[in-house]
């Protein structure tokens, strides 16, 4: 019998809006918590799937009226969003958050209705800078929602250890409300495939074996240290930047400035620039050569979870949650990206980070039977550690013992 339990999830991304980690999380979250209790999610958009278990409802926004700076836009878009979510009555028994853009809204539906509020952290502010070229004065205020939030709900879920520890460090948080829930994945979905024709259809030669990267243009993903390591790649094969969603036009063009820089010096560069359906991002990690993720931040890494379950070898930054999600030297590499303790947000000497993830994959493209190796360990840990079943378990008894 089902518990006599509901949950409202308040989330940003939703299907099919889904650009980046924290969407993942909860579109599959959702679907597997409402197979134990009652969920409602709110969700930024036109999305309307009313019904139970699970009931959807998208909140658009009009920014016609908006006269503010750009960035700011989708700062107060957010807020706008967060006081819709709640004019709509709550009648859950928790309510459940999931990035910045939404910690407002579980403010107010903790005051306002009288449940316990949980937080997922799925990023930290403090630790991502780089949002300032995106947001401008909105970044303090994603900031001073983010520690008012922590510290105001009930029981936050961190995504990892490192990320447990850097709650307790950065917040006047209880360790003790900490509680590590890892990121999952769907094992059935997220499996070998054969599909040649995807990847002619996206401009990609099946003949030839390739690097895979797959990610949004920011600092955080790392895909400019990707880049800047073309030139250290070996001839004999292809390298596929699945790269969209720029966090800003001046990103945007960096970009596009160093892959045209690192074309006309090595062939064999695709750039995908639309962020792909899930079948295609699935044949892409089947038939790559190997996945990087160059990440310079990365609370967990769900990337690497969806190459490793899709029998593909890593290649990946030794930051955060990546490594309790790759284990060095059986799943993939880790190649460590020399921060300083002052500046904890880029590499010490990009140029070495570059030359050293070149290495790596030069090293993995050279010898098939490792990375089929690697591959076959990675599928392994995927289906064995990262259950999107369990972890829903694992929430609804966060949440039982709140209410």
């Amino acid at each position: 019998m089902m518990p006599a339990m509901k949950t409202l999830l308040l989330t940003n991304e939703y299907p099919p809006n889904i650009y980046g980690g924290a969407g993942v999380h909860v579109a599959y979250l959702s679907r597997e918590l409402a197979k134990l209790c009652e969920v409602d999610v709110r969700c930024f958009g036109s999305q309307n799937h009313p019904g139970k278990p699970l009931s959807v409802t998208g909140f658009e926004l009009d920014e016609r009226k908006y006269t503010a700076p750009p960035p700011l836009k989708s700062v107060f878009g957010a807020l706008q969003r967060c006081l819709d979510f709640n004019t709509k009555a709550v009648d859950a028994d928790i309510v459940h958050v999931h990035t910045w853009y939404t910690h407002f809204g579980g403010i107010l539906a903790k005051l306002n209705y009288s449940i316990p509020l949980v937080l997922t952290v799925h990023s930290l502010e403090p630790l991502r800078p780089w949002k300032r070229e995106q947001l401008a004065g909105g970044y303090d205020f994603s900031n001073w929602v983010e520690k008012t939030a922590l510290e105001l709900a009930d029981a936050v879920i961190a995504v990892s250890k490192q990320t447990q520890e850097d709650i307790v460090r950065l917040f006047r948080v209880d360790g003790k409300k900490v509680h590590v829930i890892y990121n999952g994945i769907d094992a059935e979905e997220y499996r070998p495939v054969k599909s040649p024709e995807t990847l002619s259809r996206l401009g990609v030669d099946p003949s030839k074996p390739f690097v895979l990267f797959v990610g949004r243009i920011t600092r955080q993903k790392g895909i400019l240290h990707l880049v800047q390591a073309i030139r250290y790649l070996d001839p004999g094969f292809q390298i596929v930047l699945c790269a969209g969603a720029p966090d800003t036009p001046e990103i945007a063009e960096e970009m596009k400035n160093l892959v045209l820089k690192a074309q006309q010096k090595r062939g064999s560069i695709v750039w995908i620039r639309e962020m792909v359906s899930v079948p295609d991002k699935i044949a892409l990690y089947s038939h790559a050569g190997l996945f990087c993720c160059p990440s310079i931040y990365e609370p967990f890494g769900i990337i690497n979870l969806e190459a490793m379950a899709c029998e593909t070898a890593v290649v990946a930054s030794a930051v955060g949650g990546i490594k309790e999600v790759v284990v060095d030297e059986e799943t993939g590499f880790l190649v460590p990206v020399h921060q300083q303790k002052e500046s904890p947000f880029e590499p010490i000497d990009p140029e070495k980070f570059a030359k050293d993830l070149a290495e790596k994959i030069n090293f993995l493209m050279a010898h098939d039977d490792l990375r089929i190796q690697m591959g076959k360990a990675g599928r392994k840990r995927a289906v064995e550690t990262f259950s999107w079943s369990a972890i829903a378990r694992e929430t609804l008894a966060l949440y039982q013992s709140l209410v």
